[in-house]
């Protein structure tokens, strides 16, 4: 059953079946054949998967990102990044970057920035000058932030799927997230430099300031979000309805936000939600069977085999996660793979808020690689590229991101300094 399981999947991926029926369909076969399992275990553990306090969070930091967006507030985050870094050259591609920084503090989540701050900037890059290659390479690779930088959808499903505290992997993700930032803003300045991309104009203090003053709206939310949830005044959950009502003050009190575009708001907001809750239901199910199959201790068993020594399994761990991203949703890797690791973490003695961040880290670099990566997709369809072009023009800048992950890895310290800071 579990080579049924494991080869349906990826055929029905192969053949362009969305990942959502690919695991549910295989699932069922599998179960079809084992002839041993009831069939209500599918619905069964499809609603297991999303009867979760902890995942009510998602729809809500969703919420919270569309109606912000709406209300203007990317714009805001844009024109205060170009303020502080548009003077350097490749202006606009450091603001790209920085804003993806900014944003990833309000939604959470990589196709989130993607779309808002792509749909912005990418065109005016091209514009500008910019190879339109170029500028998708880094909008999509800088959306990666996204879920890095709390608040984090990603964290958030690893939480739910270990029982780890979301405030303590929210803190994890904070000093990688903005390493990740500064690396790509480096990687952009040598190709700036290189290709003779323009700088913007220097703003002065008082514009600095005023941009600022714009944008504090939005750089106040996370402020929010994570001292309410450090402080143990609300959860993850009850911040995220926190951000909702916020987001809804903010739009409402700056006139950006209009009663007729609740709608439009509620319905996107529905459409993403529903499309993460259907890969997490049916992953559920894959998780369900190959726990059911010891496919854990089957892993285990192989790595103990193979080596002895912790940091070589947690490379290939990290490898195998990022070739998987090739093909697989990042919440779907999430969902069946986090059931699986958690146990073999604990086998080598790995610090838990460490190797949960390396695997988030990981697997979100996977949506900017081909043929799955969404990011991917989101950014050549706004740039008018083809995939291969803009796939080959994010190799350097992925090869930056996959530089950051190996310096987490192997200085702990990096994801593990705050947690500790404020666990004592």
């Amino acid at each position: 059953m579990l080579w049924v399981l494991i080869i349906g999947f990826f055929v029905l991926m192969g053949i362009g079946v969305p990942i959502a029926f690919s695991m549910g369909l295989s699932g069922i076969v599998a179960i079809f054949i084992d002839g041993n399992i009831p069939r209500v275990i599918v619905p069964q553990r499809i609603f297991v998967a999303m009867d979760s306090f902890t995942l009510m969070a998602i729809p809500f930091f969703i919420l919270a990102g569309e109606l912000m967006n709406t209300g203007g507030i990317t714009k805001r985050i844009v024109k205060f990044s170009s303020s502080l870094i548009g003077h350097i050259r490749g202006g606009l591609a450091h603001v790209n970057i920085l804003a993806s920084m900014f944003f990833a503090g309000i939604s959470g989540s990589a196709v989130a920035d993607a779309s808002s701050i792509g749909a912005m900037l990418i065109p005016a890059m091209v514009e500008d000058g910019y190879d339109d290659d170029f500028s998708v390479a880094v909008t999509a690779t800088s959306s990666c932030i996204g879920p890095i930088i709390p608040p984090s959808i990603g964290m958030i499903v690893y939480a739910s799927m270990s029982g780890l505290s979301i405030g303590s992997l929210f803190m994890g993700g904070m000093i990688p997230g903005i390493l990740m930032g500064l690396v790509l803003i480096m990687v952009t300045y040598v190709f700036a430099v290189k290709r003779g991309y323009k700088a913007e104009p220097k703003a002065s203090l008082n514009q600095i300031w005023a941009s600022f003053k714009g944008a504090i709206s939005a750089l106040l939310m996370p402020l929010i979000i994570l001292g309410g949830i450090l402080s143990g005044v609300f959860t993850a959950t009850e911040a995220g309805a926190i951000a909702v009502l916020y987001g809804f003050i903010v739009g409402f009190l700056t006139k950006q936000l209009k009663v007729s575009d609740l709608p439009r708001i509620i319905m996107n907001a529905a459409v993403v939600t529903t499309t993460t809750m259907m890969v997490i239901g049916a992953a559920q199910v894959m998780s369900w069977l190959l726990a059911r199959q010891m496919f854990p201790q089957l892993i285990t068993t192989a790595l103990t085999t193979l080596t002895q020594s912790p940091i070589i399994v947690l490379i290939l761990i990290l490898v195998v996660l990022f070739i998987l991203g090739f093909f697989m949703d990042a919440t779907a890797l999430l969902i069946i793979l986090v059931p699986v690791l958690v146990p073999i973490a604990n086998q080598f003695g790995f610090d838990p808020i460490h190797f949960a961040v390396l695997v988030v880290m990981t697997v979100q670099i996977g949506a900017v690689t081909p043929p799955v990566g969404i990011l991917l997709f989101i950014t050549c369809n706004i740039g008018k590229i083809p995939v291969s072009k803009g796939a080959k023009a994010v190799a350097p800048f992925l090869a930056a991101m996959i530089a950051v992950v190996l310096l987490c890895l192997f200085i702990p310290g990096i994801i593990t300094w705050i947690p500790s800071f404020f666990a004592s």
